[in-house]
């Protein structure tokens, strides 16, 4: 066999597009460069052709060997048969559940019992079989709450203002703005990711560019609200002197300064909890780290050497670039002491957002919070460190050439390797996930397309490509674990879909994310409300849209022209066609006033949730983000017009109120026995 026709089969097994469509509709082919080095990201080496043609003979050698697929999806809690090639022995180890292990001897078939939720493993013969065993969906509103109509507010955490913080929004805010909304009638409060940046990484701000999506922002916890610490006037002083110097006013947030304020007291406060916490916390925080195992454990190592090395473990020495190696240091005792003080901030950032869903589901919110998934991890966080193992190497995730960018998009974060993710069981993926929806009634999961398809630009300059994910896999276990957690997930799906992707995920239980400002159709007018996609989510704006103000008043068409992405001629153009849009979304609903309209036709739509912005609501006209900048555009710094205490207050969150109400969106009434008792849950 040639090299040629060698690397074609090799592609083709692990799902690499030999060409992909365009946005103009044109066909680009993959060139082989581009085809080995996603190769070597997937776990295959193809630095020679004696490489490549080993690597198709293995292939080659394991399809002969196999009668029995190498994964097989089966629906949970139901038999399941698998036709035998011949007489021989069976195992099957049950996940998390040994008592269910079965060892047997078929003949024609094997017949399986009703399997538990989960990912168990099946050896016929000497072939071995990842079983998962998934529920048909994930959780929907009819099936958790008995009805299918709500509605709910997001917004950015980062930006909440309040008296009490230190000029970045906390867990506590964010306690008392789901209390607000769900009076308000709120089903649900989202915000933005709060995934862990890295402690010793003082550049990144984005919460979309996560060193480890599986932990969380230490930065985002409410230093008044340490468990354990409620009656130490020791620590109340700390955090009252930490507030005299911190930076909570301004339009913009002072990252830098917070971080030279939180980092000091957060040491601080540990010292007071090792010190004077009462026993149930200490015994809390035991419970966690057991629980918790080598994810915890990894995560607080990097953190720990971090604070020597850096935040990027590819300029670490070597020894300390490989997790495994770096284990063996885990004994020296002054690394140990970091390891509890990282594990202690994870324990005190969890508890306090769990603390927030409580909070939130006692005040009478049907779901509490809804959460995102990043994308994926920085290339050099913790996350590609920890999970190594599942990681592709020597490419970013981005997007092909097209007409807004045409040298493409790098997004400079990791990807999961298919192949990788398989042979682990897609313990990564699912310990992500799981992480999420701990605290979550519902999450979404940005980009789901890429639970499909990842466009992975290499690191030698070869162009970038499509490889396939295991799509139907991924599906699988997200259902497994939205229904271990009760959580409804929501599919990010805007962009080029390809054809019965959402059908696919429908299949599946995952909701559609549905955009007013891209709701339109071959003519270029908005879609009627009626025509929405009912299971759905709705909403009028993202935080990378402009807010309803911004739109209407032509905000994001400043920019651009600042930013010279078009020029005067351009900018006037726009502005005519914004002038009818607005017009046109006016006319989908009741009442002379945009934001009426436009909520008030979500509102009455047929899709299951509708979301509005905590901009909107304020009538802010800057966007939170604006995609294509970095340092040019104010991105993840503002801060809220508006405190928290006074919210309450808006007369669009009255507005919107009677809206949903008339629409039948109202929610549950929490019960006035039980709302104060903290107890209740």
């Amino acid at each position: 066999m040639s090299v040629v026709a060698a690397l074609e089969g090799l592609a083709e097994r692990h799902g690499i597009l030999r060409v992909f469509r365009d946005l103009d509709g044109n066909n680009r082919p993959t060139n082989p460069e581009t085809i080995k080095a996603l190769l070597e990201a997937d776990g295959l080496d193809c630095r020679s052709d004696a490489a490549i043609l080993d690597a198709y003979d293995a292939i080659t050698d394991e399809d002969v060997a196999r009668f029995y697929p190498a994964e097989l999806i089966i629906p949970a809690r139901q038999p399941h048969r698998i036709m035998l090639a011949g007489p021989c022995s069976w195992h099957l180890e049950v996940e998390d559940a040994p008592d269910l292990n079965m060892t047997d001897h078929g003949f024609t078939q094997i017949d399986l019992p009703p399997l538990p939720s989960g990912v168990h493993a099946l050896k016929i013969g000497p072939e071995h079989i990842t079983i998962i065993a998934a529920p048909q969906q994930a959780p929907s509103l009819h099936n958790l709450l008995g009805r299918s109509r709500l509605w709910g507010v997001t917004g950015a955490l980062y930006g909440l203002r309040s008296e009490r913080n230190l000029g970045v929004g906390d867990f506590r805010d964010l306690a008392d703005l789901s209390e607000v909304c769900a009076n308000a009638g709120a089903g649900f409060l989202g915000i933005n990711p709060v995934h862990a940046l890295g402690i010793e990484d003082e550049d990144t701000i984005s919460p979309y560019s996560p060193s480890h999506r599986g932990f969380l922002n230490t930065w985002h916890i409410a230093v008044d609200g340490i468990p354990g610490l409620s009656q130490s006037k020791d620590a109340a002083a700390l955090v009252e002197a930490a507030r005299k110097t911190a930076s909570g006013d301004g339009e913009f947030i002072d990252y830098a300064r917070h971080r030279s304020v939180m980092a000091p007291l957060l040491e601080a406060l540990y010292t007071r909890f090792e010190d004077e916490a009462d026993l149930a916390a200490k015994e809390a925080f035991e419970l966690y780290r057991s629980q918790s195992g080598d994810d915890l454990a990894d995560f607080s190592l990097f953190e720990a050497i971090s604070e020597t090395h850096g935040p990027d473990w590819r300029k670490w020495p070597t020894d300390l670039q490989n997790r495994d190696q770096a284990r063996r240091k885990c004994n020296e005792p002054e690394l140990q002491a970091r390891m509890r003080y990282h594990s202690w901030l994870q324990w005190v950032a969890a508890t306090q957002l769990q603390d927030v869903q409580e909070v939130a589901r006692r005040s009478g919110s049907d779901l509490g919070l809804y959460l995102d998934l990043a994308v994926g991890p920085r290339r050099g966080g913790a996350e590609t460190w920890c999970q190594g193992d599942s990681i592709a190497e020597g490419v970013s995730v981005g997007a092909p050439p097209d007409q807004l960018s045409p040298a493409g998009q790098n997004w400079n974060i990791a990807a999961f390797a298919p192949s990788k993710l398989r042979a682990t069981n897609y313990s990564a993926f699912r310990q992500m996930l799981r992480s999420v929806m701990r605290s979550a009634g519902m999450i979404r999961i940005d980009h789901v397309l890429g639970l499909n398809r990842s466009y992975w630009i290499p690191d030698n300059g070869a162009p970038g490509g499509y490889i396939r994910q295991p799509f139907q896999s991924l599906l699988a276990i997200v259902a497994i674990e939205a229904e271990r957690s009760q959580t409804i997930v929501i599919g990010e799906d805007l962009g080029l879909v390809p054809p019965g992707f959402r059908d696919a995920t429908r299949a599946r239980g995952l909701y559609s994310y549905s955009v007013l400002q891209y709701e339109k159709d071959e003519t270029g007018s908005f879609r009627k409300p009626q025509d929405l996609r009912p299971y759905s989510l709705a909403c009028f704006a993202t935080h990378d849209t402009p807010t309803l103000e911004g739109f209407a008043t032509g905000r994001d068409i400043d920019w651009w022209g600042q930013l010279e992405w078009t020029d005067f001629e351009g900018a006037n153009r726009a502005r005519q066609l914004r002038s009818k849009e607005v017009a046109d979304l006016i006319e989908l609903g009741e009442g002379p006033e945009l934001f009426e309209a436009v909520h008030g036709a979500l509102a009455a739509s047929p899709v299951e949730m509708v979301n509005i912005q905590v901009d909107d609501l304020m009538g802010v006209q800057e966007t939170q983000n604006l995609p294509g900048t970095i340092d040019e555009h104010p991105n993840w710094r503002r801060r809220a017009p508006v405190d928290i205490a006074d919210f309450k207050n808006l007369p669009k969150l009255d507005k919107v109120k009677a809206l949903m109400r008339t629409s039948g969106r109202s929610v549950r009434t929490a019960n006035k026995e039980t709302a104060n008792d903290p107890d209740h849950s």
